[in-house]
């Protein structure tokens, strides 16, 4: 019976109007809660350095090195263990990027929010496994198969 009344109502035209416009404002928040995110993640630069103290790496959003600042350490070291120390820190900061990625998500689209889950896990991948082709929605399906 009450199926009757919700369709009886939702056809009613001011009904029908103010349904439309409650999606409407969630649909243009939604869609502003998108933007501010996407504009934090454009701005999002982390730096980390590596454990013996050889060098601080600067990596911007898509976990490309913006900066790097080499200690005076360097000068009495192997350039083997310089770019293991560079490599380090750049290994550190791509992984602090991919948590406050997340955290970034979180806040603006929030917790339960399957979009912020999404965009924080592609972030994770592209970040901590840089290189890697990131799955499709093509591939979810297969995976899930194996």
């Amino acid at each position: 019976m009450s199926e009757v009344s919700d369709t009886q109502a939702f056809l009613d035209p001011d009904v029908s109007r103010e349904y439309l416009r409650s999606w409407k404002e969630n649909v243009d928040r939604a869609a502003a809660r998108a933007a501010a995110m996407a504009e934090q993640m454009e701005r999002l630069r982390v730096t980390a350095k590596d454990a013996n103290g050889l060098a601080e790496v600067t990596i911007n959003s898509a976990g490309v090195m913006v900066d790097l600042k080499l200690t005076s350490r360097i000068n009495r070291l192997a350039p083997e263990v310089v770019a293991q120390g560079v490599m380090s820190a750049l290994s550190g900061a791509r992984a602090r990027a991919a948590d406050r990625a997340h955290d970034i998500a979180v806040e603006t689209m929030g917790p339960d929010s399957l979009s912020a889950r999404t965009t924080a896990d592609r972030m994770r991948q592209a970040l901590e496994r840089p290189g890697a082709v990131p799955p499709t929605d093509e591939d979810e399906p297969n995976q899930r198969g194996r």
